[in-house]
């Protein structure tokens, strides 16, 4: 499609050279020969048509000269605009859209790059201050919280047990409040691409393991069955990122699980497959909320998550560590039924023999 234009382009400019010379030497021969009869002599043969020769080539550079003022003018004006918008873009303003009417050449190409980088920048920035906002407002919520019952204490008169009572939340808060600065800090390591990333071989099963033991308090308080159905699994992988991965989701598993309910974790190992099943007999997700999942301070439900102290950072984690290891995470759901996190990527197995085989990684996190 190009190519063909650019035929035709060349094609029409030669037949605009021909006709354009044509014209120049029709008007320089009835110039020379009036030239001619004012000086009163009439040269012939060669004479006559070099000076008319030489007036078509006169005509020519000035036609030439003209239409290069002119595209140097508006060449000059294109780029004054270009200069403009991208002061305006450097300045903070991410509303310029450059509507200017160019060819499909590396100047559209210019305009075209420009108009999408303002685009995106635009897109950038509004992630930067609902990030801003969403911070401050994670961050008011506790300190507010404290502050008021912070100066409820200051009651000489107030019972022992309402002190108590309100020590326990000024506490619970200011662990919420640490928790949010651990996770921001956490996540903003993680994407500034310096965070360390140290593959090595590792037990998962003894790993999962590990991390069910940590968060015992967590499930017995509630009186979670946990079933756990785990292979000799060895892989190699960031140990640390991963073992932040498994808190999480068992952490919301956990949260979400009502009393005397269960958790079942298995480990399987199905030809070049290996399945990480989390699940329990949870809420779900509506459609709306799985879109925004893992987005950073999304709560899908705002009073639960206030309630047990969440930020909404934790599945954003997960995702930024699954992108570390070059894999994917999704997430399906039914409301009031079940929520499935399903984890794809290729990690080195370690069998018994040391021998070392390329397997698919998933993760099916019901909820």
């Amino acid at each position: 499609m190009r190519r063909r234009k650019f035929f035709l382009k060349l094609f029409l400019t030669l037949m605009l050279l021909l006709i354009s010379n044509i014209i120049f030497a029709f008007i320089s021969f009835h110039i020379t020969s009036w030239i001619y009869d004012w000086l009163g002599k009439h040269p012939q043969g060669f004479w006559l048509q070099l000076w008319t020769v030489v007036g078509v080539f006169v005509l020519f550079a000035c036609s030439i000269i003209i239409l290069f003022l002119i595209g140097v003018n508006k060449q000059r004006n294109y780029w004054n605009t270009i200069v403009d918008a991208l002061s305006r873009i450097a300045k903070g303003d991410f509303t310029v859209k450059l509507d200017m009417k160019t060819d499909e050449d590396q100047f559209g190409q210019l305009i075209h790059g420009i108009n999408h980088m303002a685009v995106e920048l635009g897109e950038m920035e509004r992630m930067r201050q609902e990030f801003i906002s969403n911070v401050s407002h994670e961050i008011q919520s506790p300190l507010t919280t404290i502050n008021g019952f912070a100066k409820a204490l200051k009651n000489m008169d107030l019972p022992e047990d309402k002190r108590q009572h309100y020590l326990t939340i000024i506490e619970m808060e200011s662990n919420r409040l640490s928790k949010i600065s651990d996770n921001l800090l956490k996540l903003t390591s993680l994407e500034s691409q310096h965070h360390p990333f140290e593959p090595r071989h590792y037990r998962l099963d003894k790993q999962l393991r590990n991390v069910v033991l940590a968060l015992e308090p967590n499930w017995l308080v509630k009186n979670i069955d946990i079933d756990l159905q785990l292979e000799n699994i060895s892989l190699m992988a960031d140990e640390d990122l991963m073992n932040q991965v498994w808190m999480n989701l068992l952490s919301n598993s956990i949260k979400f699980t009502p009393a005397a309910g269960t958790i079942t974790i298995s480990v399987t190992k199905q030809m070049d497959t290996i399945a990480i099943v989390i699940r329990d007999n949870g809420i779900g997700l509506t459609p709306e909320q799985q879109k925004h999942i893992f987005e950073r301070f999304y709560k899908a439900d705002l009073s639960r998550t206030a309630e047990n102290g969440g930020s909404g950072l934790g599945l954003s984690i997960v995702k930024k560590i699954i992108d570390m290891h070059n894999g994917t995470i999704t997430v399906e759901s039914k409301l009031a039924e079940f929520t499935t996190f399903i984890l794809k990527n290729r990690f080195q197995i370690i069998t018994k023999n040391f021998s070392s085989n390329k397997f698919t990684f998933l993760i099916f996190f019901i909820n």
